[in-house]
C-alpha cells in the first residue's frame, strides 16, 4: 500500500436526534444521525402491525365485516 494517501481511522461516536448513541469505526470523529435502530419503526416493531393491521381491514371490507 502506498503511503500518506489514506484517511485518518476513528472511533467515532455516533449520535442519533433521539438520543442514542453508540461508537463505530469511521474516518470522521463525530456522526450524527436522525434515525437509528433504536428509535426506526422497522426495527423498534411498530411497522409489522401497522401492515397487519391494514391487512386485516382490507379483508374486512372485502368480505363485509364491520369493526364494532
Amino acid at each position: 500500500m502506498r503511503e500518506k494517501i489514506h484517511p485518518k481511522y476513528f472511533q467515532a461516536t455516533v449520535t442519533c436526534n433521539c438520543g442514542n448513541t453508540f461508537v463505530t469505526g469511521s474516518t470522521k470523529p463525530e456522526i450524527h444521525v436522525e434515525i437509528c435502530s433504536k428509535c426506526h419503526s422497522f426495527y423498534t416493531g411498530q411497522q409489522k402491525a401497522t401492515q397487519a393491521r391494514g391487512r386485516i381491514d382490507k379483508f374486512n371490507r372485502k368480505y363485509g365485516f364491520s369493526n364494532k
